[in-house]
């Protein structure tokens, strides 16, 4: 039987006589969400590029659905179904929230597509970012400039431009920063409800939201897994509170 969802295993990333990443292991399943969490240079953004294909591993090995996907690259894994998100938002501010989610379902597309025909033209793609549009509850907004958008619904459109991609995985890279308290609880409601149907990867720093909606919490410090369990494991872990729960940088992000 093929083994499903994303699998990392002994992840090494050295930049000259640093090692951001060291022999990280982690599995993500569809219907889990798995959160990484660990103080500033812990290397979690780094771990998401090494999932994602942005950066190449030192050493180690990424399997996704049982298929070696090491030396593919993110364009490869997106088709493959990994969708990711950045702690940059990463969308096209002068076009319309619909045209945004066109275009990310078009890149899933082995053939080419003129960039510059309308959306009509292209009814499949139309549907693929309505689609996408109407999960994170945009569907409303489709018409509008996306530069135009607040910053919550910004973040919404970053995550429905990867769901556009019809992924399997989605790597989420701090969804909530920058957020308020009633945006930051509209996207753990998103998230939440994304994780039903998907295997999600959080690295995120609040760790309010952080503890209402992992299933699995990873613990990384100086590039290495401190820990990883359930919430309620990692909450009580006497290291873990030494190494990160415990410090003002966790409790203010």
């Amino acid at each position: 039987m093929t083994e499903r969802g994303l699998r990392a295993s002994g992840l090494r990333k050295g930049f000259g006589g640093l090692t951001a990443v060291d022999n990280v292991s982690l599995a993500l399943d569809v219907g889990v969400l798995h959160a990484v969490i660990g103080p500033n240079g812990a290397g979690k953004t780094t771990l998401i590029n090494l999932l994602s294909g942005d950066l190449p591993p030192t050493a180690g090995s990424i399997h996704l659905n049982g298929q070696d996907i090491v030396g593919y690259s993110s364009d490869q894994r997106s088709r493959l179904g990994i969708g990711r998100t950045y702690q940059k938002i990463s969308i096209f501010a002068s076009f319309t929230v619909l045209e945004n989610c066109r275009l990310a379902a078009q890149s899933r597309k082995s053939h080419a597509a003129n960039l510059f025909r309308s959306a009509g033209s292209y009814p499949s793609l139309r549907h693929e970012a309505v689609r996408a549009l109407a999960a994170v509850g945009l569907d409303h907004r489709a018409g509008v400039i996306a530069g135009t958008l607040s910053h919550g619904e910004q973040r919404q459109l970053d995550i429905a431009m990867s769901l556009a991609t019809r992924p399997q995985v989605l790597l989420l890279d701090e969804p909530l920063s920058g957020m308020g308290a009633e945006e930051s609880a509209s996207m753990v409601r998103l998230v939440r409800e994304l994780a039903k149907d998907h295997a999600i990867l959080l690295v995120e720093h609040d760790m309010d939201a952080v503890f209402a909606l992992a299933d699995a919490l990873t613990v990384m410090v100086n590039g290495r897994v401190l820990a990883s369990g359930k919430p309620e494991e990692i909450r009580a872990s006497p290291d873990v509170q030494r190494a990160y729960l415990g410090s003002a940088e966790a409790r203010h992000g």
